[in-house]
């Protein structure tokens, strides 16, 4: 696992659609569901009808990390949910990135969620660990 400016790195050796499956699957695990997804290559051709290389943005969510987190400071929902990053490398491969909630939330400035961030950083931490 490499730590990228943002977040978690990691490449796998897997497909990119089955690399999706298994990302969700392993988010499942640490108790995050994905709540969004975005299919970049597919947005960019049919608005601005641009290729793009595969490149999926997953946003993932812990309910009980995200109502603690709104609990403490409404304006959190600006941060959440956490995204996660599936895409095609350019050298070939798959690689997958995760935020660093810590980061994330320390924009916030705001020390009551920190034990938030840390549990959130763990689990997601794990789940770039079960990848690589």
């Amino acid at each position: 696992m490499d730590a990228g400016r943002y977040g978690y790195e990691t490449k796998v050796k897997k497909g990119f659609d089955e690399t999706v499956a298994w990302v969700t699957e392993e988010l499942a695990k640490e108790g995050f569901g994905v709540l969004t997804t975005i299919d970049v290559k597919a947005t960019l051709k049919k608005k601005i009808d641009v290729d793009f290389r595969q490149y999926t943005i997953l946003g993932a969510c812990n309910p009980k990390l995200a109502h603690r987190a709104l609990s403490e400071d409404a304006q959190m929902g600006l941060m959440l949910p956490c995204n996660v990053v599936v895409q095609e490398s350019e050298a070939g491969g798959v690689e997958v990135s995760v935020i660093n909630p810590n980061a994330m939330f320390g924009v916030m400035g705001d020390d009551r969620l920190k034990d938030v961030a840390e549990e959130a950083d763990t689990r997601l931490r794990r789940v770039v660990a079960a990848l690589s």
